[in-house]
């Protein structure tokens, strides 16, 4: 029996195009609530971008929040319940390294994000989201070394990866998007999230549900009882999947809760 289920946001809850949840999925999860299965947000984004997905997502009483893939857990009223930051000595060796590239790079704190450079590439990832606005002067890397940080995303290809992590002991790469890697603390991930809110909630892996459809979803959707891919997701993550559901804008989420029988 499903008593919690794990929710990806960007390309599984909210469409890649809109950015937004919509109101027929809106109301499905609010029956699951009522049936009193909890529901969790599982995403690579930091607290700090929750208010960008409209004012129907931030009015859903979810049970809880995975963010920064696993680093950063928050309660139903976003209270913070758990948090892994990344380690001090991958921050004093990754800094040289930032400042000698030429690469852009975002950088996610508990409650706070900024940019160590702002190039092209990122400039046109903005722009295809419609949100170039958001442009914002870079800052030195080295707040990091007296902010707790939690997650480096990096604006490179995939084949870059493994040189970037060269220069950052003790992490790893959670790539979601062609067009970034979200790098996090070898121990995290967001099966170290799910288990945090299990543990609160005394419920069993067996008992959840995820669903996802990119890269860093692969764990989350391995940990789950049942994880279920988006139709729009990557191959890889259709591999590992126990079901392959529509896509997000066919309403994929409802599609496979009722496959399940869960709705």
């Amino acid at each position: 029996m499903i008593k919690v289920i794990f929710f990806d946001i960007d390309g599984t809850l909210v469409s890649m195009k809109t950015r937004r949840i919509t109101q027929t999925l809106f109301d499905a999860l609010l029956s699951l609530k009522k049936k009193g299965i909890r529901l969790v947000i599982a995403s690579g984004r930091p607290p700090v971008q929750l208010p960008h997905l409209g004012e129907l997502f931030n009015s859903f009483p979810w049970d809880g929040y995975v963010m920064m893939n696993g680093q950063y857990c928050m309660d139903a009223d976003r209270n913070c319940v758990y948090k892994l930051p990344i380690p001090q000595k991958a921050i004093e060796a990754l800094i040289p390294y930032l400042r000698e590239s030429s690469f852009a790079c975002t950088v996610m704190e508990e409650d706070y994000q900024y940019e160590i450079r702002f190039n092209e590439h990122k400039y046109n990832y903005l722009k295809n989201l419609g949100r170039e606005s958001e442009w914002k002067p870079p800052e030195d890397p080295a707040r990091a070394l007296s902010h707790p940080t939690f997650q480096f995303s990096p604006y490179i290809p995939e084949e870059q990866d493994e040189e970037f992590l060269k220069h950052a002991p003790g992490l790893k790469s959670a790539r979601w998007s062609v067009d970034f890697s979200d790098m996090i603390p070898e121990e995290g991930g967001k099966p170290e999230g799910m288990k945090v809110m299990l543990d609160r909630f005394g419920i069993s892996r067996e008992e959840c549900m995820a669903f996802g459809d990119g890269g860093n979803d692969i764990t989350m959707i391995r940990y789950a009882g049942i994880g279920v891919a988006m139709g729009n997701g990557t191959g890889n993550v259709k591999a590992a999947a126990d079901y392959v559901t529509l896509t997000c804008e066919e309403d994929g989420i409802i599609h496979a809760l009722k496959h399940f029988e869960v709705l």
